[in-house]
Parts: structure tokens; C-alpha cells; sequence
């Protein structure tokens, strides 16, 4: 037998001498690899034409709904405003002009307990700059605080001063954006938050600040909770400061109670007429996020008309959000659901929390210790009164009201969103 017949029986002989994986060993041996890899990747998104003429032909292709039945809003958005905001979407947007836009910026992909997570990092030229995790809530994404970036990272330029600079960080949640979509049960804020930490130190940062609206509030309020090495500080501009006590009546739609002052009567009719008409799109998320994801990835304009409408609901624009965001800019948001498919996933995220994002017992904001501050925009889903934040945040030492803005606080004003900021981190610098 010539030498390399041998050579080849001897490879062959020990390759039926290695014992083969089951697939539960193979999964666990991926698993072991992907969490021992702690490299930070450059990402760019580059959407296949293919995606985008198909979206095209669906949205040709919408079957719309006859007529609402009344003159205002009262069952949903109006026939007539989606279909300009569909057939714009259908005949005018360009997905292109975001994707070079975010291209443009330091986009990265890591992975983090076992998923990849994407995240936008611009680091300020300013060296005694903040590092800053920003978190996007629903049916926002990353892309509330893209106009944002450059007041926080370069405040000279846009008349603040340079010790205001921020580092910026903002990671989409897991499920959302360019993030992997989870394949199992436990991606909870906490566990999110959790992440954050992880990503931030593995940026080499040893300090840092976490800010936050709708879910964005309820990771920072983990996050907080958690209290890892580090965390100077969160800011909120969804707090949890309802009190225990009046929950249950808002939820069961009772009077306004006595004894309360002006502010705390506004915010809880606010409260209870939100739970009473308008929060009706959580529970179906809460309860059926699957079957709710069906509608949302198959229908490009049933999914517009789902998320369109708490952007009209929370804008400060009298249901006209065009008013305070570009309309490409709300396709842009539209749009990346779309073509990430996260109608499901970004649905499940609200089975996973299933908790009051609005009371201070159920977001334990007793147990926060770091400190905390607290933003108030006017046009909020409710509008947090000091008397109750302070109850609800023992380590409160921000509270303001700002003077124009809604649930999209960075979105609508991002000027107003960075001067709030800048004011409420100014002491944690020291």
C-alpha cells in the first residue's frame, strides 16, 4: 500500500474515532463560543433592492377599511390620513437617504449573553465627555434620538459649553432594529439592562449614565435598581411615580379622589383615561404578541396604521405628528420595522415586562439608590407631579418641566432633550 492510501486510512480511522455531537451538544458548544466572544464589530446596513421593491408592490397592493363612522378620532386614525401617509410611503419615501444617514455614523454589533446587539457609538472630540446610553422605547427605535447625537457629542456647536459633552451610546433592545431577535423566553428589563452595563464596560468605560423614555424608562429604573459599579446616575422621561394607593381606582376608572393638589388631579385623569381608551394596543401585546405579529409582518400598512397612530396619539401636535416630525422621518421609523420584520418581536417585548410601566410599586422605584432625575414634558402620556416623583424616587435631585414636547421627547425637541440632559447630569461630572 503506497503512502498516501495509508495517509488516507489513517484520517479516515480517526475521524470515526471522534464521537459525534447530539444536536443538544452541538447547540451547547455554539452557545459556549458565542458567549466567550466579547468582539465589537463595525456594522453598516446595506438593505437588499429586492426588500425595498417588495414593500413597494405590498403597500400598491393595501385593501383599506371603508370609512370611519365618525368625525374625529375617537375609533382610530382617520381613513383619509393614513391613506396620504401610505401612499407617500408607496410613491415618495426613500429608504436610501436613512440608510446613508446611519451609515454615515459609528455603527457597531456585539454580542452579549448569547445575542448580537447593535448599537450607534459617537464619541464626543470633547476628552471630559460623559459616556451616555440612551434607550428607545415602542413604537420608537434608535432612530428617536439620531438628531440628537450632535447637540450631546458636540454641545460648542450647538451653543452649550464644552464640559456639557456626551459620549453617545444608543443600543437597540433586543428584538427591535438591527438587534437579534430573541429565541427564548427571559428578555425582560432587567436582564436588558443587565446587557447594558455589559456593553458600556466592554466600550472601556468605567462611568457612565443611563437615560430613557417608555420602555427606555423601565430599562433605566432596572438598571438603577441593579446599581452596577459605574452607574452615576438615570434620567427619566417616563417615570414611575404613580402611588400604590390610586392605582386600582384609575384602572377601575373611578372619580378623581380627594385631597389631591392640581398637578396630581391632572395626572391621574391622564392615567385613567389612558387606561380607560387608549391602552388598549399593550394588552394585546401583553397578552398576544404572536398573534399580534402576524398582522404586523405581513401588512406594511397594517403595521403603519398600528404604529402611526401612537405616534399621532403621543406627539405634541394635536394628531397631526407631521407637525413636530418630518413624515420621512416617521417612515424611516415605519420602515425599519418593517424591513427587520419586528412586529412580533418588538410585541414580546411587552409579554416579558407584563408589569405597570407607570406605578412605583410594580417598578420597586423604593428600592433606587443611585440618583435619579426626572424630565416632564407637556405632552407626555401623563405628566409625573413632583410631589409624587418624590415620594416614588427617594434619590430624586432633578426635577423639571420642560416647555414643549411629548412621549418622543429627543424625536420632537431634540435641542430641549439635550438642554435637559446637560442640566440634569451637570452635578454627577464632579
Amino acid at each position: 500500500m503506497n503512502t498516501k492510501m495509508t495517509t488516507i486510512l489513517m484520517m479516515a480511522t480517526f475521524a470515526l474515532s471522534i464521537p459525534k455531537l447530539t444536536n443538544a451538544q452541538d447547540s451547547r458548544k455554539k452557545a459556549e463560543i458565542s458567549k466567550s466572544d466579547t468582539s465589537i464589530r463595525p456594522f453598516k446596513i446595506n438593505i437588499p433592492q429586492a426588500k425595498l421593491d417588495e414593500l413597494k408592490r405590498r403597500i400598491a397592493e393595501t385593501r383599506f377599511p371603508d370609512k370611519e363612522t365618525v368625525n374625529d378620532e375617537s375609533q382610530g386614525i382617520q381613513l383619509a390620513q393614513l391613506k396620504e401617509l401610505i401612499d407617500y410611503w408607496g410613491n415618495g419615501y426613500d429608504w436610501r437617504k436613512l440608510e446613508n444617514k446611519l451609515n454615515a455614523l459609528p455603527q457597531f454589533v456585539t454580542r452579549i449573553d448569547g445575542l448580537d446587539i447593535q448599537f450607534i457609538h459617537v464619541r464626543s472630540k470633547e476628552k471630559a465627555a460623559l459616556p451616555l446610553v440612551l434607550t428607545h422605547g415602542w413604537p420608537g427605535s434608535p432612530l428617536e434620538f439620531i438628531d440628537a447625537i450632535g447637540p450631546l457629542t458636540d454641545p460648542v456647536h450647538y451653543g452649550g459649553k464644552a464640559e456639557d459633552a456626551f459620549d453617545v451610546i444608543i443600543p437597540a433592545i433586543p428584538g427591535y432594529g438591527f438587534s437579534e431577535i430573541p429565541k427564548e423566553l427571559g428578555w425582560n428589563p432587567d436582564r436588558v439592562a443587565k446587557a447594558w452595563d455589559t456593553l458600556v464596560k466592554r466600550l472601556g468605560y468605567t462611568k457612565y449614565v443611563s437615560e430613557g423614555g417608555d420602555h427606555g424608562s423601565v430599562i433605566s429604573n432596572a438598571l438603577a435598581r441593579q446599581a452596577p459599579s459605574g452607574l452615576l446616575g438615570i434620567h427619566l422621561t417616563m417615570p414611575a411615580t404613580i402611588p400604590a394607593e390610586l392605582v386600582k381606582s384609575i384602572n377601575a376608572g373611578d372619580p378623581v379622589p380627594a385631597g389631591l393638589s392640581q398637578d396630581e388631579v391632572n395626572a391621574y385623569t391622564s392615567m385613567r383615561a389612558f387606561f380607560g381608551r387608549n391602552a388598549a394596543y399593550g394588552e394585546i401585546m401583553v397578552t398576544r404578541p404572536q398573534t399580534t405579529g402576524y398582522l404586523l409582518s405581513d401588512s406594511p400598512s397594517a403595521l403603519a396604521a398600528f404604529l402611526y397612530e401612537k405616534i399621532a396619539e403621543w406627539t405634541e401636535s394635536d394628531l397631526k405628528p407631521e407637525k413636530v416630525i418630518s413624515r420621512d422621518a416617521i417612515l424611516d421609523d415605519i420602515t425599519l420595522y418593517w424591513l427587520t420584520n419586528t412586529g412580533a418581536s418588538s410585541s414580546r417585548f411587552y409579554w416579558e415586562n407584563n408589569n405597570n410601566n407607570f406605578s412605583a410599586e410594580h417598578q420597586k422605584t423604593a428600592r433606587i439608590k443611585v440618583p435619579v432625575a426626572i424630565s416632564v414634558f407637556p405632552h407626555e402620556i401623563y405628566q409625573a407631579p413632583e410631589s409624587w416623583s418624590r415620594a416614588a424616587y427617594p434619590s430624586l435631585y432633578y426635577y423639571h418641566k420642560a416647555p414643549k414636547g411629548g412621549h418622543f421627547a429627543a424625536w420632537e425637541q431634540p435641542q430641549i432633550f439635550t438642554e435637559e440632559l446637560r442640566a440634569a447630569f451637570k452635578p454627577l461630572r464632579k
